[in-house]
């Protein structure tokens, strides 16, 4: 039994749609397509409406399947594909639940650090945001209830939506440039892998399941509901793609190349610079729509996520099609303990580094594309499951099966980067003295340990890590231990390895400025 539609007003009537493409547009997504007009350019804009419209037939189809079943997904996968698969889609959630909570928490730290800086010092700062915005939304989503969590999704979608439009708007770009780039494909040198990363990146992955509860809040059922479906979505879908357009602009005006502190603190950089662009306001009205993107994120995870895990537990209990329609998952104590989990558990990974839980997550996400297309070329093709009205017609299985193999290889060219970068990076450290170096310096900053460990993530040779190791080293020992002057060790460097070397310590001391360096060789 379907519930009874809560409202008529508008945004109710696309609401499920902007929801799940705006939870979608997390902190790596708006910054992969900034990163990626900053080191292509506006070429790559027409990547962000393809990838947009990668993602709309997906959830199309997963909308279709429960308008034609009145089941959820999660329930064809177990009845339709068979019981084992319940218990890998659990692992997968819990392991992807873990990394995407505390990519967010961070996230939210950073936004709000950009925003205020709570008594000066950054890292702490971060820290206490995170643990903030947490605990924020899980007692608004815990109180608050579908409606309310619909009102706060409007508030942070307008100021996501507006303040990143209005600050593409403020560059003032070649607009004639901006029309060609949009609508005619196009992948200069080197551009391939950002193309990549935009097309995946739009609008969410294991979020996208999150859709079929939503639309079940607003009472859809049948044709009428495939029609709205199809609406809300083109919505939802249209404002992601505008917003990944709007983000490859900005990136085009900025200099982004050097990334400092990870990826999420590339926003305050971008920030700093549209300072000088646009002026002063730029730089907060820019701060303001990446605080929305990120916690419209996080608010969309902890509110739709847990209906996964209770969906889940009521299939354990035998419970399906019309007996599970009757049953409201956020008053379950499943929903309630999986939403507990999600805001509590990843908090100790506000204090640690996450980039390896960063990449792990790249990788799971990307996995789940393929499965969920491939899904839904086999169970939307079932007449006996769906009915031919609502079987899937030829554009929807041949833009499903490009997603297959599009997400396939995105999918093992993110497993094969993130191998790559380990391994080189295992081999750098086993060149360098003695086997094992630490970097710290006067204010702990990790920034340097970081480019020579792990310096393939900044394209840097092992060799050029190793001779900056070993001249800094050289110095230390020159000088007692302490490095009080380095200006001279990027002309020592260019001896010992040419002129790549001395670039390597420009960017070393750019990165740990005035550097004190002990360099513990064990």
């Amino acid at each position: 039994m379907a519930r009874m539609p809560k409202s008529s007003s508008l945004f109710a009537a696309i609401a499920p749609g902007v929801l799940v493409a705006a939870t979608g547009v997390g902190a790596g997504d708006l910054l992969t397509a900034g990163l990626g007009g900053s080191a292509i350019g506006l070429a790559i804009l027409w990547a962000a409406g393809v990838g947009a419209l990668l993602k709309w037939f997906l959830n199309e189809g997963v909308a279709r399947w429960q308008m034609a079943t009145g089941t959820t997904l999660l329930e064809g996968w177990v009845t339709r594909l068979g019981g084992w698969i319940r218990w890998v889609f659990l692992i997968y959630l819990l392991i992807w639940t873990v990394f995407t909570s505390g990519a967010l928490m961070n996230a939210c730290g950073v936004a709000g650090t950009g925003l205020w800086c709570l008594g000066g010092n950054p890292v702490v700062s971060k820290v206490v945001w995170g643990v903030i915005h947490s605990l924020a939304a899980l007692v608004l989503v815990w109180k608050g209830g579908f409606k309310v969590f619909e009102k706060l999704m409007s508030v942070c979608i307008a100021v996501m939506f507006v303040a990143v439009i209005v600050t593409a708007i403020l560059i003032g770009p070649d607009w004639g440039v901006v029309g060609r780039c949009v609508v005619i494909p196009t992948i200069p040198p080197g551009g391939l892998g950002w193309v990549l990363g935009i097309l995946g990146g739009v609008g969410g992955t294991v979020t996208l399941l999150s859709y079929g509860y939503w639309i079940r809040e607003e009472g859809r059922e049948g044709a009428s509901g495939v029609r709205a479906c199809r609406i809300d979505l083109a919505v939802g879908y249209t404002m992601t793609a505008l917003f990944g357009v709007a983000m490859v602009i900005i990136g085009s005006h900025l200099d982004l190349s050097k990334r400092p502190g990870g990826l999420a603190m590339v926003a305050l950089d971008m920030a700093d610079q549209l300072a000088g662009v646009v002026g002063p306001a730029g730089r907060w009205v820019f701060l303001l729509g990446f605080w929305g993107a990120v916690f419209s994120s996080m608010l969309g995870v902890w509110q739709s996520v847990p209906y996964l895990f209770a969906d889940f537990v009521q299939l354990q209990r035998g419970r399906r099609g019309s007996a599970l329609g009757t049953v409201d998952l956020t008053k379950t104590r499943s929903y309630r303990g999986y939403l507990l989990a999600i805001a509590l558990v990843p908090l100790p990974l506000l204090a640690l580094s996450v980039k390896q839980a960063q990449l792990s997550y790249a990788i799971l996400g990307s996995l789940f594309m393929p499965l969920l297309a491939l899904t839904l070329l086999i169970m939307n093709n079932r007449v006996a499951w769906v009915g031919k009205r609502y079987r899937s017609g030829p554009v929807a299985n041949a833009v499903l099966v490009a997603t297959l193999l599009f997400f396939g290889y995105v999918a093992v060219e993110k497993a094969r980067s993130v191998l790559a970068k380990r391994n080189a990076a295992q081999d750098a450290k086993a060149d360098l003295p003695g086997g094992a170096v630490e970097l710290f310096t006067d204010d702990a900053d990790e920034h340097l340990a970081r480019l020579v460990v792990d310096g393939v993530d900044r394209e840097i040779e092992p060799f050029h890590a190793r001779v900056f190791v070993e001249v800094v080293s050289d110095v230390r020992d020159e000088s007692d231990g302490v490095l009080d002057d380095a200006a001279h060790i990027p002309d020592r460097m260019a001896v010992d390895g040419g002129a790549p070397s001395r670039q390597v310590a420009h960017e070393a001391l750019e990165l740990a400025h005035p550097i004190r360096v002990a360099i513990l060789v064990g």
